[in-house]
């Protein structure tokens, strides 16, 4: 009987342990992904503002 308590004990240790994991990653997940959404801002916001000087791919260069 006792065995099975320590096992418990144990196990319920693991089970806390790894929560505290899961909640930590969910707070870290929720920064990175504001934090990709702003960069995504503002990347967009500076491609918009460039006059397209930069070939890209296989894009032909205006002097074509």
């Amino acid at each position: 009987m006792e065995k099975l308590e320590e096992q418990i004990a144990h196990l319920t240790r693991t089970v806390d342990d790894l929560s505290d994991v899961v909640a930590r990653q969910e707070t870290e997940i929720a920064t990175l992904t504001r934090r990709v959404h702003m960069l995504m801002q503002r990347e967009g916001e500076r491609e918009a503002q460039q006059s397209g000087g930069i070939v890209v791919g296989d894009e032909r260069p205006p002097h074509y």
